[in-house]
């Protein structure tokens, strides 16, 4: 299986998905089409979980600011992930400045809604 990096742009973040079990996406997130922009990076997760042999996952996300569509992808890629936690270990770091109230919030809310998912909530 392939890595994939992706450098940040304006409007969307750098995103790297390494077959080791390391997972990250820093940056801003408002793609004009953003289900079309995370496609790739979604089916990628989903071939990775399939025939993966490591044991642990992380996944780091330090998403500085992002639109309520990037917020609905989220919630999706949340559920693959959760729905893979049977067959693997999976760490979620949100990694927030401790002056974006709106970071720490959206992490505070994907905590509360996918409570079998180990998401840790870092001030950066």
């Amino acid at each position: 299986m392939d890595n994939i990096s992706l450098k940040a742009t304006k409007y969307t973040p750098e995103i790297n998905l390494d077959a080791k079990g390391k997972i990250s996406l820093i940056g801003k997130s408002y793609p004009e089409n953003t289900f079309d922009f995370y496609a790739p990076m979604m089916k990628w997760v989903e071939e990775y979980f399939k025939i993966t042999e490591v044991q642990k996952t992380v996944v780091d996300m330090e998403i500085i600011y992002f639109n309520s569509s990037s917020s609905k992808l989220f919630f999706d890629f949340f559920d693959l992930l959760e729905e893979n936690t049977s067959d693997n270990i999976i760490e979620i770091n949100w990694i927030y400045d401790e002056e974006n109230e709106s970071a720490e919030e959206a992490g505070e809310d994907f905590v509360e809604d996918f409570s079998n998912l180990n998401i840790k909530l870092i001030i950066k």
